[in-house]
């Protein structure tokens, strides 16, 4: 009886080594996507803040402001 015991404890020590492997790397994935949607939405703001700057300076152009 020895030997199933070992056999389970051997399988389930490398069920849960699987286990935390699968959830350290979603949890690896889910912080690389989160990353990336948090870079897009920075160049998204800073893109229109370039575009409210350039509005803004045609504008003033054209009533004869200068800047």
């Amino acid at each position: 009886m020895g030997f199933a015991d070992d056999a389970k404890d051997t399988a389930d020590t490398a069920g849960r080594k699987i286990q935390d492997a699968w959830e350290d790397t979603t949890d690896r994935i889910g912080d690389k996507i989160d990353e990336l949607k948090a870079d897009a939405n920075v160049k998204k703001a800073e893109a229109e803040r370039d575009s409210v700057e350039k509005r803004n300076d045609l504008k003033a152009s054209l009533r004869g402001d200068d800047r």
